[in-house]
């Protein structure tokens, strides 16, 4: 079947509808169709169709979608928030059919075996989880391969282009800091640790996201070979999911209008070609026997909202004239996102080894694309790293912090405190006053955060009004001295590596005292370092001693600068009423009947991962839940 931008006359209802095409609404609406050809399933999506656009399958393109001119990318902007520097923070969601999967890093990290289990929820312990993160992936890495999937649609590997030297000097230095090489940090149970990057990317070098490898292939399968395909199967994109209609409790479909942002004209094809009808006339599409919401952290708990779902208080608040459907106060709240910094340092790999040549203009995009040059494979990420502090390291990190550390951390070690990548280029659009040249910046982000956030409606239909959000970020401090071990932590990695390392770039890490022993060195210091042993090589480096007065100017610097890593989760939590739940083990919101959430939003705990991989299992592991329910494939 073809996507749509308007969606027939002739399509009023349908069996399942799924409202949102992100990165685990395109994998239940695929496996959906898969077990019953008998079934038919809608998915609304609100972004555009990605089919082979070039800036979502090629990875060097990524960086693309950090500009907030993007179309492919959402920005949630919140309030002003005293404790990180009075700033209002953005945070990016994938706005495009695939969700995150298309927009964003193609990191492969998986959660921790305690994460899962730290759920608490039946059928969603580690053990338990295991099949599902196997049935999505085709692993091309090492480890053990009763971990790890060999035939899902999803592709993992190193890709096809690799930065090597600075590959192998960070794993030597991380070596030197007590922090070993490991075979496979995604295997559920190694830590404290480094790897070699694997990536959502083909050995080919083509970006693997959730629309490419279950959707399309199936709305592909009939145009193509002539035969019946998946006719069960409809994507409507460009369109917005305003609420779900109910009937007294149970959910009966949904009410949708067309996308303004991409819908400008009147157009009766109905295809995807961009220039339909703006309105904000709304149309409905029933829902036989269940609405599923994959909208993710941000959409699915406004969905909710704007339906009757959520806090009273909160609906009566935002005027929704809807009738309170069920008084679910946990909808919206439990926000949780790690909290990054990215640091950057001047450096003397060669041009191929880094993006900056990509960022400042200098690379020929057409011409990479015509020769389909390899390094369009390469996602600039080499490096991930799960680290834990030693005894010593905490117990510089204050009182209260230490307290923590012993009930939460310490005799778990299963648990990271942070994680680390690579970032080889200067990962922004490059100011005026920047020096051409080359660059390597690293991402530092705390994981298991203490602090928490909001998301609710302020307006009780329109999907693009502004809403109520605060991200929370440091509003514990426990979390902000998490940042400070990490700065200091992958500064001395850094200054270990002989040929990547040639001074840290002002402006992007810490304002030191002139005359501390953390002051960043000028670039004659620095020169006079790395020659006075031909090179550097054979440097012998000591660690940096911070003063009191350094630690607060790098916990100054990091409220003043942390933002999102895009892992936002949390909003619709699977846990009990009682305490602040929304849904049940089976992802059923509470009291309600035929409705279903499916993403990030579900999260109760969070995750020491980059999150892509743990939205594709709720997604693997949803469909497996609602293929029963329903008993598709049995009759």
């Amino acid at each position: 079947m073809p996507l749509y931008t308007q969606l027939p006359d002739e399509i009023q209802k349908v069996d399942v509808v799924v409202a949102g095409g992100g990165t685990a609404g395109c994998i239940v609406a695929a496996r959906l169709s898969e077990a019953d050809p008998a079934l038919s399933v809608l998915v609304i999506e609100g972004g555009r169709n990605n089919a082979d656009d070039p800036e979502v399958t090629y990875p060097l393109f990524f960086v693309g979608h950090i500009a907030p001119t993007s179309d492919r990318t959402l920005f949630h902007t919140g309030a002003p928030e005293a404790q990180v520097g009075g700033r209002a923070l953005t945070v990016p969601v994938g706005g495009v059919l695939g969700g995150g999967s298309s927009i964003n890093m193609m990191q492969y990290t998986r959660a921790q075996r305690h994460d899962w289990d730290s759920w608490k929820t039946e059928g969603w312990s580690a053990d338990e989880m295991i099949p599902y993160l196997k049935k999505l992936e085709t692993y091309h890495g090492p480890g053990k391969a009763d971990v790890h999937g060999d035939s899902g649609p999803i592709s993992v590997s190193e890709g096809n282009y690799t930065a090597k030297l600075s590959q192998d000097e960070f794993i030597r230095a991380a070596a030197q800091m007590g922090y070993p090489e490991k075979v496979d940090l995604q295997d559920l149970d190694s830590n404290n640790g480094v790897q070699r990057a694997l990536r959502f990317v083909s050995p080919e070098g083509v970006r693997s996201d959730t629309a490419h490898a279950y959707l399309h292939p199936k709305l592909k399968e009939g145009n193509e070979t002539g035969g019946t395909g998946y006719p069960n199967l409809h994507v409507l994109v460009q369109s917005q999911v305003v609420r779900v209609l109910f009937e007294g409790q149970k959910a009966v479909g949904v009410e949708y209008r067309a996308n303004p942002k991409f819908q400008k004209k009147n157009d009766e094809d109905g295809k995807d070609d961009g220039d339909n009808v703006t309105t904000s006339e709304t149309r409905s599409v029933r829902a036989e026997k269940m609405v599923v919401l994959s909208a993710g952290t941000f959409g699915t708990p406004l969905i909710l909202e704007r339906s009757g779902v959520g806090d009273s208080a909160i609906l009566a608040a935002a005027q929704v004239k809807a009738p309170v459907v069920a008084h679910i106060p946990g909808v919206g709240r439990n926000y949780q996102d790690h909290h990054v910094m990215v640091y950057t340092y001047k450096t003397a790999l060669p041009p191929d080894e880094t993006g900056d040549a990509l960022m400042a203009g200098r690379l020929d995009v057409g011409e990479l694309l015509r020769t389909k040059a390899n390094i369009l494979g390469w996602n600039m990420q080499d490096i991930t790293c799960r680290l834990r502090p030693t005894d010593k390291d905490v117990a510089t990190m204050g009182p209260e912090f230490q307290a923590a550390w012993d009930r939460d951390f310490k005799h778990n070690e299963n648990k990271p405190l942070a994680m680390m990548a690579s970032i080889n280029l200067f990962p922004a659009v490059p100011p005026p006053d920047l020096k051409p040249g080359q660059y390597y910046s690293i991402s530092t982000f705390s994981v298991y955060p203490y602090s928490r956030g909001h998301v609710h409606i302020q307006h009780p239909t329109d999907p693009d009004a502004p809403i109520d959000f605060a991200t929370g970020f440091l509003t514990d401090a426990r979390d902000v001295q998490k940042l400070v071990w990490a700065y200091k932590k992958q500064r001395e990695i850094l200054r270990r590596m002989p040929t990547v390392y040639r001074g840290e770039l002002a402006g992007t890490h810490p304002p030191f005292a002139a005359g501390s022993a953390a002051a960043l060195l000028s670039d004659e210091a620095e020169e006079r370092l790395r020659s006075s042993d031909g090179g550097g090589k054979d440097v012998i480096v000591t660690d940096i001693v911070y003063s009191a007065e350094d630690d607060a100017v790098i916990e100054r610097w990091v409220r003043e600068k942390v933002q999102t890593t895009w892992h936002s989760l949390g909003t619709c939590a699977m846990a009990p009423l009682e305490k602040g739940g929304v849904v049940d083990a089976t992802l059923g919101v509470h009291g309600l009947g035929n409705l279903k959430l499916a993403d990030l939003s579900i999260v109760p705990e969070n995750v020491a991962a980059n999150t892509a991989n743990t939205a594709m299992a709720i997604g693997e592991k949803a469909a497996d839940i609602i293929i029963r329910e329903l008993s598709l494939g049995t009759q």
